[in-house]
């Protein structure tokens, strides 16, 4: 019997490779060795970078609520203390929401927030 060599297998896996790497600067994106690294490099960042996505879209909901709760004459923790006792259940991406695009919706909060702090 004649031996199988594996270099079909191999070409697909290396063109598989230089695929993902294509747009990449200089070898990273030409040479296989140098390709495998820099994807494999690659791919580890975007799962950790899909974690950190939702981090930081709740520190940026955050920021936004605090804000507007200081031009209402409040605190972020004090808005969301008052909130919880009035028993508002929102949750912050749809408060950043109404403090960018509702201003008027978002003081009634902040309102009823102060009326049960005893503000």
């Amino acid at each position: 019997m004649a031996r199988i060599k594996g270099g079909i297998g191999a070409k697909k896996k290396h063109n598989r490779v230089l695929k993902l790497a294509k747009g990449y600067r200089g070898a990273r994106s030409k040479q296989y060795r140098v390709a495998k690294q820099a994807v494999m490099r690659a791919l580890a960042s975007s799962y950790v970078g899909r974690k950190q996505r939702k981090r930081q879209f709740r520190q940026l909901w955050i920021v936004r609520i605090n804000a507007a709760a200081r031009i209402n004459g409040l605190s972020y923790n004090q808005l969301m203390h008052g909130l919880k006792v009035a028993g508002v259940d929102i949750n912050r991406k749809m408060l950043a929401e109404m403090a960018v695009n509702d201003a008027a919706g978002f003081t009634a909060l902040a309102d009823l927030a102060k009326e049960k702090l005893g503000k």
